[in-house]
């Protein structure tokens, strides 16, 4: 098939030369000129994955509306915050029988929407039924390495989960499906703003029980917010859930956790962000995710310590002792 790849981050590049080693087209669209021109003349990503050549198959190009008529399906691996203006610029093209594979996790700020309501939002002629969300515990770092990886594939539409099942799925990149992507949408973008809690309490020192009750409670969040939005709270168990907010509140790999451990450490945000040279999507969920349990009145203390120490300068130690000082409770609430 014709696919088209928009955004040439490590996730991007990964899923490009995965499908690309399938057989497929596949056209890897990059923002800057410039880096595109890296790109083809390196015939790989050394800024993100150095190391990885890219198949023959896998073309590296700037223009974003041709490649978009020429797509059947397009997965958009851009951050989430650009998610929409990234859409905006082929908002006018036809879209009839594409279908869009957002891989973006993250909530927008300022809508709090879902990535594939922003994609609904922007695009006139989409449907829903076109949309599917690929999430789960898949760090480019070891897909791009052929290391076996479980992932969901999710979508309103079951047939469209399962053609985004065939075209992705490899011996060592097993596609689920499901058809709740609200459930997955939420668990998958909520659980990067719970690694940085994880991290915090790594950067302080804190052992393996704090880490345990931040993932078991940040899970308990998840599922309030999940359900509050019409989602199915049985997806928190899943791979878009439990498995990515393992894999990413424990992995050496994830940036989210390590923005959290930096902050822990006593480095401010600022400084720890202005040293990535890829994005934390935690940072900008949490006020969104924030300002989103508020608007809709889910209790999430765990978010809430975390926005507040990001946005607010709420020291950590305080934040800590806000949260461990809380009105006792039933585990079930």
């Amino acid at each position: 098939m014709n696919i088209a790849v928009l955004g040439a981050g490590s996730w991007g590049t990964t899923l490009a030369v995965l499908l690309a080693k399938k057989g497929h087209h596949v056209r890897l669209w990059a923002h800057r000129p410039e880096f595109a021109a890296l790109l083809e003349s390196e015939r790989e990503n050394i800024r993100y994955l150095k190391g990885t050549r890219f198949p023959d198959n896998l073309q590296i190009v700037t223009d974003l509306r041709a490649l978009v008529v020429w797509s059947q399906i397009i997965v958009t691996a851009v951050p989430s915050q650009a998610l929409r203006e990234t859409a905006l610029g082929f908002s006018d093209l036809s879209l009839d029988g594409k279908i869009l594979v957002n891989v973006a996790k993250g909530i927008e700020i300022g809508t709090g929407k879902r990535m594939s309501e922003v994609l609904l939002d922007v695009l006139p002629g989409l449907q829903a039924s076109q949309i599917a969300a690929l999430y789960g515990p898949s760090h480019a770092e070891e897909v791009i390495k052929e290391q076996p990886t479980t992932v969901v594939a999710s979508s309103q539409l079951l047939r469209t989960a399962e053609k985004v099942q065939e075209v992705f799925h490899t011996n060592m990149f097993r596609v689920y499906v499901n058809t709740d992507i609200i459930g997955v949408e939420i668990a998958g973008s909520v659980k990067n703003i719970i690694a940085i809690a994880a991290g915090i309490s790594d950067g302080i020192g804190f052992g393996d029980n704090a880490k345990a009750a931040i993932i078991t409670r940040g899970m308990a969040e998840i599922s309030r917010l999940c359900l509050k939005l019409g989602g199915d709270p049985v997806t928190i168990s899943g791979l878009s859930g439990i498995g990515d907010l393992v894999v990413t509140c424990l992995s050496r790999h994830s940036r989210n956790r390590y923005v959290g451990e930096e902050i822990g450490r006593g480095r401010s945000l600022h400084d720890v962000i202005s040293r990535m040279n890829m994005v934390a999507e935690g940072v900008h969920s949490s006020k969104a995710v924030f300002e989103l349990s508020r608007s809709v009145g889910v209790e999430m203390p765990i978010i809430q310590a975390v926005y507040e120490m990001l946005f607010k300068g709420k020291p950590v130690q305080q934040a800590i002792l806000d949260l461990m000082t809380r009105d006792p409770k039933q585990e079930r609430d």
